[in-house]
């Protein structure tokens, strides 16, 4: 087993997803997913990307993202308001709430520690 990993989504095919029904704000955003690697313990890497809409998010876990292009704003609970758009990065969290409006198709690498 290799002892690297490269985010490359080419011949992967991405998981679809959307937002949960009772979270949906705006819009009918669909999710992609490249999961590209997991460890034990509950780490995860990869790309994730978005279409337009806005939902509530509700953090369990910590996340480490990257934006890779496209325009988002996450708007934290207490008014916070973080414009992100590509090579902005940011960590989420557990306990962080609040909502996330896909502008312009998003996509993120990611690191998700549960």
């Amino acid at each position: 087993m290799a002892s690297y990993v490269q985010l490359n989504v080419d011949g992967v095919e991405p998981e679809e997803g959307a937002p949960a029904a009772d979270r949906l704000i705006s819009g009918a955003p669909v999710f992609r997913t490249w999961n590209l690697d997991e460890a034990d313990g509950g780490l995860y890497a990869g790309i994730w990307e978005a279409t337009p809409g806005k939902w509530r998010i509700v953090y369990d876990e910590w996340e480490y993202f990257r934006i890779l292009s496209g325009y988002s704003i996450v708007t934290a609970d207490d008014g916070e308001v973080f414009h992100l758009r590509a090579s902005d990065r940011l960590i989420l969290k557990p306990g962080f709430k609040g909502t996330w409006e896909v502008i312009e198709t998003t996509r993120k690498d990611y690191v998700i520690r549960l």
